[in-house]
């Protein structure tokens, strides 16, 4: 049973990988909390799928599950949306001592860690992620929070997880799109940390597309262990942890711009695509590192061009970024495969004509 431990400031946690493992969530949930009950927030689409294994296993451990469905999908991350769950749980009488589960994909362990960093000032959090995204990416490192009209995840709060169950088999329920957006993300883990990684990555795709589980696995452990390991480096993303936000600058932007009508894992491929080439225009790239890592991303059925918004929009809705800092937006960029630097003296043409390039 592999389990990779983040250990940040305050807090020390497992992430253990396990197909099968959201069968026995409820038992190793009670080694580490004696409450009588456990919030769990789902979602419409996750909720018919994996809320009655998880309710199962948690009954089995003498916890009085405690759901609460939030509609699916990025257009309800809303506090409007997240309202009712502070209802659910407080009419239950929860306590302080009282975990409340994500169970879903990044979106619902967003606003489920808000929920629990907000509610009675704080209360447990454990994340059981059923997306590759959130497995890789999301369910480290404490960033929860809501989007607002003016972008993503503008009003949160940094709250760990005191442990992440991952049970890779769940991905066999996945739709093919939101595979590939999880894809994305271990392709950005390894282009800022991971040079041989992202040459394995180059021969296997395939095997990740295929949901060869044993495969994806491994792929879970290799991820979550470049995530934890950046987190623990910089828990409050202050420097080092920004590395992270590799092809999300652009990322971002299109996701607002688009009402989220490309998916988060789209939105970060093409802003990696934009990232890269920007920092080829910039001289900081070799065209082959280039080349590479288009390459990997369409080899993930993931889109390197073909963007209809206006460029000026997109390049607008970065100055509402929370990477902005002092006036200046903040790019991670590549100066080879992996290893990133940040700029944030990026001339406005060359950030257009980065944006102009996804046009194809």
């Amino acid at each position: 049973m592999p389990i990779v431990t983040a250990n940040v400031p305050g807090s020390r946690y497992a992430i253990t990988v396990e197909p099968g493992l959201l069968r026995r969530a409820g038992s190793l949930l009670r080694e580490l909390n004696q409450s009588d009950k456990a919030g769990i927030v789902t979602d419409t689409n996750v909720g018919p799928l994996h809320l009655p294994a998880l309710t199962a296993s948690l009954n089995e451990a003498a916890f009085q599950a405690i759901p609460h469905t939030i509609p699916a999908g990025e257009g309800h991350k809303t506090l409007l949306d997240l309202a009712p769950a502070f209802d659910t749980f407080l009419a239950a009488r929860i306590e302080r001592s009282t975990p409340v589960i994500a169970l879903g994909g990044g979106v619902i362990g967003d606003m489920t860690g808000f929920v629990a960093a907000t509610l009675l000032r704080g209360v447990p959090f454990v994340q059981v992620p059923t997306t590759l995204l959130a497995m890789v990416d999301a369910s480290v490192g404490g960033k929860t929070g809501v989007n607002h009209e003016f972008g993503k995840n503008l009003i949160g709060a940094f709250h760990q997880p005191i442990t992440v169950f991952i049970d890779p088999a769940v991905l066999k329920t996945l739709p093919p799109r939101e595979l590939r957006g999880g894809l994305a993300e271990c392709i950005k883990h390894d282009i800022i940390r991971d040079a041989e990684g992202f040459a394995r990555l180059e021969k296997n795709i395939s095997r990740a597309l295929d949901i060869d589980v044993p495969y994806l696995t491994d792929l879970v452990v290799h991820n979550v262990a470049i995530k934890a390991r950046v987190v623990e480096a910089d828990p409050f993303e202050r420097g080092e942890r920004a590395h992270l936000n590799f092809g999300h600058t652009f990322g971002h932007a299109i996701e607002t711009i688009s009402h989220y009508s490309y998916s988060h894992g789209e939105c970060v491929a093409l802003g990696m695509v934009a990232a890269a080439r920007m920092a080829a225009d910039l001289g900081m790239l070799d065209r082959n590192s280039v080349e590479r890592i288009v390459a990997v991303i369409k080899a993930a059925q993931l889109p390197v061009t073909g963007l209809k918004l206006g460029t000026k929009e997109v390049v607008d809705a970065m100055m509402f970024d929370k990477k902005v800092k002092a006036g200046k937006v903040r790019f991670i960029l590549p100066d080879r495969i992996g290893h990133v630097v940040i700029r944030d003296d990026v001339p406005v043409e060359a950030v257009t004509r980065a944006v102009e390039s996804l046009r194809g």
